[in-house]
């Protein structure tokens, strides 16, 4: 099982704990898990078409997924999962 850590701005908008455990797969499937046990927070994280919002950051095991298109970045078993808002602007 791989570990979801939520922010506590994600905490704000949605009833989360501060971790989660979750069956290791791809990013995309992550997401699904966690819109089937938060409705609305896959759609938090993602846009009509799956992919990434500008403003969402996801690292897997300590490193920024690559692709935040269809989300198939892998996410091994025991992996820490850390979903996040990225910050911009300058």
């Amino acid at each position: 099982m791989a570990t979801v850590r939520f922010t506590p701005h994600l905490r704000r908008f949605f009833d989360l704990p501060d971790t989660w455990a979750v069956e290791a797969g791809t990013v995309a499937q992550v997401v699904e898990r966690l819109d089937e046990r938060w409705p609305g927070l896959g759609f938090y994280i993602t846009d009509e078409r799956g992919a990434l919002r500008q403003h969402v950051a996801v690292w897997v095991a300590g490193s920024q997924v690559k692709d935040r298109i269809t989300l198939q970045d892998a996410v091994p078993a025991d992996s820490t999962i850390d979903i996040l808002q990225s910050l911009t602007g300058g």
